[in-house]
């Protein structure tokens, strides 16, 4: 039987990947990890028959044992736990805990020497050099789950990364992708969180409104791959069927086409080094008629913009970017501030840290990584209170 923990059970990724999992009877459930939907992980642990369930907020851990009482399954609570979790005996870890708070799972994960599906984004713009490292240096796997960088991953099977130009990813633009530009300083938490293809969560989908979720990504694709940034490109794709475009020095491009379900790439992550059987929707591009491309517009994707800043800048960039995007994301959900706002606030932290320390100098530890994080967040907060200050009421 292979061992597999899943840590951010309860959000989409982490349900895509029980569904494939559910499907199988090779594989022996370690650990589930979730937050307050303390319900769903409950029935998430005792199907898939788990040897601990633990949730990431200490008030959450009554009503979690309470749910799972005399079925057996160990309960723990707060985010060492999840921390300890990391570290059970287990072959393969699904990565999907949204934000900075999967950092310390991931790392303590890759400190085993595990296989480990990456969904956390932040883990790659935050501290990507130091993850890539720890990888090395335990001999573990790192395994791409978001499904632009599984793309490219695929594409580069057999090939020399040296032969690569320029790396293509695909953006469907998002809910608000044909809302004139003066509308969108309009848009509400509910309009943003709208999406015409995927099936993800809130904070996820107004990612991809303002292309937040896509700017990490290049960042992403920037470290994961060695890739400069004048290697790395966007497309607007509104059909979202093709992820990804490699093209090399000899003109050939190889892309990567596929029905808009993450159970894709965290498939190909769970069956890696083969493929195996999905449960996914066959693509038939004669009923699909077209494929549509289009240079994105900076102008209504600043957030985009600031992703080629951050990768030139380095070192502590990609960390203070993060922190301050979850912060600008909290205020706009809480309608403190606007759509348009978020990007502004998001460069303005950077401006601010960078008037207060070296932002060039690359963190040595995941410590300092955190630390990085907690002084963007403050700086970001100020920022929020002083937008939402000014802005008319």
């Amino acid at each position: 039987m292979r061992k597999v923990s899943v840590f951010g059970a309860t959000g989409s990724v982490g349900v895509s990947t029980l569904d494939l999992l559910g499907r199988r009877n090779d594989i022996a459930v370690v650990a589930l990890t979730g937050g307050r939907n303390v319900a769903l992980l409950a029935r998430q642990a005792i199907a898939h028959k788990a040897e601990l369930a633990v949730t990431a907020f200490d008030d959450c851990y009554e009503p979690l044992k309470a749910a799972l009482a005399g079925t057996g399954i160990r309960v723990a609570a707060g985010t060492q736990a999840v921390v300890e979790a990391a570290h059970r005996p287990a072959d393969w870890m699904m990565s999907a805990i949204v934000g900075a708070a999967g950092l310390a799972p991931g790392f303590a994960a890759l400190a085993q020497g595990r296989t480990v599906a990456l969904a956390n984004k932040e883990s790659l713009v935050t501290a990507g050099p130091l993850l890539l490292a720890e990888a090395r240096s335990h001999g573990a796997t790192i395994l791409p789950v978001d499904s632009e960088h599984s793309a490219v991953f695929q594409a580069l099977a057999g090939e020399d990364i040296a032969a690569v130009e320029t790396v293509t990813l695909t953006a469907s633009g998002g809910g608000l992708r044909d809302w004139p530009m003066e509308r969108l300083a309009h848009a509400t938490p509910d309009d943003a969180g709208k999406h015409p293809n995927w099936d993800m969560g809130q904070r996820i989908t107004i990612d991809s409104a303002s292309m937040f979720n896509k700017a990490m990504e290049v960042i992403e694709a920037h470290e994961f791959f060695g890739l400069a940034p004048d290697q790395i490109a966007v497309l607007i794709h509104p059909q979202s069927l093709v992820h990804a475009l490699v093209a090399f020095r000899d003109g050939a491009v190889m892309g990567h086409l596929g029905a808009p379900d993450m159970r894709h790439p965290i498939g190909y992550a769970l069956n890696w080094p083969q493929r195996g059987d999905l449960p996914v929707a066959r693509l038939n591009l004669a009923q699909a008629g077209r494929l549509d491309f289009a240079e994105p517009d900076l102008t209504r994707y600043p957030a985009l913009a600031l992703a080629w800043q951050v990768m030139r800048t380095g070192g502590a960039a990609g960390a203070v970017f993060n922190a301050a995007k979850e912060i600008a994301l909290d205020h706009f959900i809480a309608r403190k501030i606007g759509f348009l706002d978020m990007a502004p606030l998001v460069e303005d932290t950077l401006s601010a840290f960078a008037a207060r320390a070296d932002i060039t100098q690359t963190p040595r530890s995941l410590a300092e990584v955190l630390a990085i994080d907690t002084e963007a967040r403050a700086l970001a907060g100020e920022a929020a209170q002083a937008r939402h200050r000014a802005a008319p009421a």
